[in-house]
């Protein structure tokens, strides 16, 4: 049964499955079987019907998707659990439909040229989600009669055969059968011989096949049935042999294993081992030893350690708008993590990304609601933590206020209104009455100014006009009005009276009930500081900065900027000035433009200033005075000096690497050490070692690095051998045949060859003789000496060949011989004839 392991978790992976079998409650003919959460969801069932043989039959059934977030899944079955939808082609059509108003299904099964063996109950079975549906349904199958045409010669054939297997045979044991086949066959052998009880029937024979298990004639001990191993560690598999000397094989998931570093052979006597080094997740399989037709099972599970939590989250507070990043830390590069709020599982759609870089993990809401507010979960399989949300509503801020105005007849009057959203518009009041627009009337928003609002002055006169956070309006009074041409001397008061006339004369002088102050309108100097110049401006060397910082004042303001105090040299930063903002531009930047900075702005005696702090980081130099301090055991202590050149920033750390001065190949040991010292372990002993160490600041590493002044030895405790002089050795020996001749009968006409085996130094000097006198240069004869093995080859030896043969070593020290009869001999006729 296909199945998929649990998940990882802080106790030991399971050792094996327990595997149970339910089977289904017998079936009535005719009757829908029981199915969990049945509803009715189909709207038409298919009905039984009585085909004709050689004709289509077709079965419609449709469902009621109404109620469905997903299209429902439709199986055509045949018996219990025969799927149709894989026997789809000529002989089996199926059909679906849509109705888009009613929102049915329709499905149809179509049987062409309906046979013998169509006959029986089928189903059709509908799911959706958590809901089910099923209907059950027959087909019997009769023939055409006599205008049918051809008879259908092989069903008649089958059902013939059928009507056999119906009459069960009385000396039938049917208990014998059930023992000797398979599981998968029993139901078709109940069903064939009429057995009902099919569940009693497989109780009772579990209880006969309890049986003594057959002794192995290759193993005396067999695996273990499972092993359990931590993900890193090693593990052992060992089998004990009846045979010593027989050859095993190992398997993993049926495929054998070679020996290497990873998988390692032991052979002690009748024991074999498989060691398996750093197992991993992929080590997690089936494996087997096989002695010729006999095999020994195993599993392995590899316990993946669980994941724990390294750096935990921490509670974000923001504005509403504002990105949320909840970070945390864990113990594994690679690992999953599981992301909640307030219980909810989160998934990745548009309003939560997930990212990962290593072992950190992130949670990121690109703008927050107050919807967001609440308490966030991550877990692990080792650990879990959780940080809350708080999302504040913006503080909205009046930045420019309405300022009064005091104008000239006829002309225009703006008011103008800055808040510190740009979304958020403004509504228009005079003297507590909403300003209704008109055709005269212009209304412009412009990023936060919610205004201007425009007005004709009327009898030298206008109201104080107020601003609330709703729609922008402009007011203007369609009134008789008038322009007063010359130039109003700034800071008199002046009176006006206005007097209509017509065909009958003057009017009384309509008189103004109090002087107006002819002034000059002044809008403060202030600054508005972008927030990511509020805090200190930070860029690396060679990269370009361009601030620009607006501000505000009327008439135009006097732009001032210092550097720590000092008048700004244009020389090396660019200053552009508008009506509304100042920019300052570094083309590539230095060290040297690191500073503080002062931006100042005056109207008159009145002023406004800013200061900003800019800071021009690069790489740091290397550390300085790298020390080799102590070396004990398998360990070695090092120290160093902070470097010269820090990068005009913080140093946050320092990279350490070890070489052994025999390969030269450098290894990290330590990274982001925050001391200027450290211990370096884990050493080989018998090497030396030198070592080098990187600063690192938020640039990054150093370029160059510290080498160390000394060197770390790790020296060989108590080994120490006595080497007694050297003395050597005698090898000279006299020659001595260590495998002699042995007397042959060979076949005349067919190549034969007799040999020996001698030894002796110096190298001794060979002669072969014949009846006690010496073989010369007789091409009949091929004399070989391989490496002491000495051979003489007889082509087609013939009757004189035979006799008795000498082999002689002689050298300085002595000499030695061997010798054997060779009998050569004619085969006769029949010998001849069969062979």
């Amino acid at each position: 049964v296909p199945h998929s392991r649990p998940p990882a978790a802080a106790h030991s992976s399971p050792l094996f499955y327990i595997v149970s079998l339910n089977l289904p409650v017998e079936h009535v003919p005719g009757e829908e079987p029981q199915m969990s959460q049945i509803s009715g969801l189909l709207v038409e069932k298919p009905q039984s019907v009585t085909a004709v043989k050689g004709k289509n039959v077709t079965f419609v059934t449709k469902v009621d998707s109404s109620q469905m977030l997903r299209k429902p899944t439709m199986k055509w079955l045949k018996g219990k659990w025969m799927d149709l939808g894989s026997k789809a082609g000529k002989h089996l059509q199926f059909k679906e439909t849509y109705d888009r108003n009613t929102k049915i299904y329709t499905y149809e099964m179509t049987i062409v040229k309906v046979v013998d063996g169509d006959a029986g109950g089928y189903r059709c079975e509908v799911t959706s989600k958590d809901k089910c549906d099923s209907c059950t349904f027959d087909i019997s199958v009769e023939d055409a009669g006599e205008d049918a045409g051809e008879l259908d010669f092989s069903g008649l054939l089958k059902k013939r055969e059928r009507k056999q297997k119906e009459e069960p045979e009385i000396d039938v044991d049917v208990w014998e059968i059930l023992k000797n086949a398979k599981p998968c066959d029993y139901e078709k052998i109940a069903f064939e011989y009429g057995i009902t009880d099919l569940r009693g029937l497989l109780k009772r024979l579990k209880k006969m096949k309890k049986v003594e298990p057959k002794k192995s004639d290759a193993f005396l001990k067999k695996l273990d049935p499972a092993y359990s191993v931590e993900k890193g560690k090693k593990i052992q598999l060992s089998v004990e042999l009846a045979d010593p000397n027989a050859q095993v094989k190992w398997l993993k998931n049926g495929q054998e294993i070679k020996p290497s570093a990873k998988y390692i052979f032991e052979s002690v006597g009748g024991i074999r081992k498989l060691i398996i080094n750093k197992c991993t997740l992929a080590d997690d399989a089936a494996y087997e030893c096989v002695i010729g037709e006999e095999k020994s099972f195993t599993e392995v599970f590899v316990q993946e350690p669980p994941v724990t939590i390294t750096k935990m989250l921490d509670d974000v507070h923001v504005v509403v708008g504002e990105k949320v990043e909840f970070e945390v830390e864990v113990s594994e590069e690679g690992a999953n993590v599981k992301w909640k709020k307030d219980g909810v599982e989160l998934s990745r759609d548009g309003k939560y990304r997930f990212k990962k870089d290593g072992t950190k993990h992130w949670l990121i809401i690109n703008e927050a609601t107050a919807e967001d507010i609440g308490t966030y979960y991550v877990y692990t399989s080792g650990g879990e933590s959780k940080g809350e949300l708080e999302v504040e509503e913006k503080e909205l801020e009046v930045l420019q206020s309405i300022a009064d105005l005091t104008l000239k007849a006829a002309e225009q009057a703006v008011f103008k209104c800055e808040v510190s959203d740009e979304k958020v518009t403004g509504k228009w009041f005079k003297d507590g009455v909403e300003v209704i627009p008109s055709d005269r009337i212009k209304m412009t928003h412009i990023g936060r100014y919610s205004g201007p609002l425009t007005a004709t002055l009327i009898d030298s006169c206008i109201s104080k006009l107020t601003s609330s956070l709703t729609s922008p309006i402009l007011l203007y009074y369609p009134l008789c009005s008038f322009l007063l041409n010359g130039d109003l001397p700034v800071g008199e008061k002046m009176l006006f009276r206005v007097t209509a006339v017509n065909i009958a004369g003057r009017s009384p002088p309509a008189v103004m009930a109090q002087a107006v102050t002819i002034r000059e309108i002044v809008e403060r100097p202030k600054i508005r500081l972008p927030r990511q110049l509020r805090t200190k401006y930070i860029k690396r060397v060679g990269e370009k900065v361009n601030l620009v910082i607006p501000f505000q004042g009327k008439p135009r303001p006097v732009v001032t900027w210092l550097k720590d105090g000092a008048p700004l040299d244009t020389g090396l930063v660019n200053i552009r000035t508008s009506d509304v903002d100042t920019i300052l531009f570094i083309r590539q930047a230095a060290r040297e433009h690191s500073g503080q900075y002062t931006l100042s702005v005056q109207i008159e005696n009145m002023e406004d200033k800013v200061n900003l702090e800019i800071q021009i980081v690069d790489k740091p130099g290397p550390p300085i005075a790298v020390t080799v301090t102590d070396v004990w055991g398998f360990n070695a202590a090092l120290e160093w000096k902070p470097p010269k050149d820090n990068g005009n920033c913080e140093i946050t750390g320092y990279t350490i690497q070890k070489a052994d001065l025999k390969t030269k190949e450098w290894f990290t040991v330590l990274e982001h050490n925050r001391r200027p010292s450290c211990t370096v372990s884990d050493l080989v002993m018998g090497n030396e070692y030198t070592f080098r160490v990187f600063s690192e600041n938020i640039c990054g590493m150093s370029d160059d690095a510290g080498i160390s002044k000394n060197t770390a030895a790790i020296a060989k405790t108590g080994l120490q051998q006595n080497l007694k002089p050297y003395k050597e050795k005698d090898m000279c020996s006299s020659p001595k045949f260590i495998t002699p001749l042995v007397d042959r009968s060979v076949i005349a006409g067919y190549s034969a060859a007799i040999s020996c085996a001698v030894r002796g130094h110096p190298k001794p000097k060979i002669i072969w003789m014949k009846n006690k006198m010496i073989i010369g240069e007789d091409p009949k004869y091929l004399m070989q000496n391989n490496q002491g093995v000495l051979t003489l080859n007889i082509r087609k030896p013939s009757l004189f060949d035979g006799g008795k043969y000498t082999c002689r070593a002689i050298n300085d020290l002595g000499e030695d011989e061997v010798e054997c009869k060779l009998e050569v001999r004619v085969l006769k006729e029949k010998e001849e004839v069969k062979k």
